[in-house]
């Protein structure tokens, strides 16, 4: 069984940075296209960003181009989302998944095979 585990998260101050990541253990990932999505209190949970098996294409929401990028590893079998410019309504819990492709992370997520647990990241006025 494959796992995935989701760090980096904290509280910082609007216009930071954090880089998140997604360490993937028991199977490898590199077959997999993987994702980062969030959930706000109160809210549903949101794609924010996806990549391809090889990390040739990348695909991000709308709310965060610009400030948000995604890259992989995959000898480290990792994933990274790189968040600049940090606004409070980026506030969430942020998970990452893997799926078979970027088109199944952005619609059908409930059918991906593998979910984190989440990280929080908090953006303060």
């Amino acid at each position: 069984q494959g796992q995935l585990v989701e760090s980096g998260g904290g509280l910082v101050q609007a216009g930071d940075s954090l880089r998140l990541s997604c360490a993937a253990s028991g199977r490898t990932f590199s077959s997999y296209a993987m994702g980062w999505f969030r959930q706000a209190p109160g809210k549903e949970r949101e794609f924010v960003a996806g990549i391809s098996r090889s990390a040739g294409t990348t695909y991000s929401a709308d709310s965060v181009k610009g400030r948000f990028t995604i890259s992989r590893d995959n000898a480290k079998n990792t994933v990274y989302l790189q968040m600049n410019s940090l606004k409070p309504e980026d506030s969430a819990v942020y998970y990452c998944a893997a799926g078979n492709s970027i088109v199944a992370l952005t619609t059908t997520p409930s059918s991906l095979p593998y979910w984190g647990k989440g990280t929080l990241v908090t953006v303060s006025p």
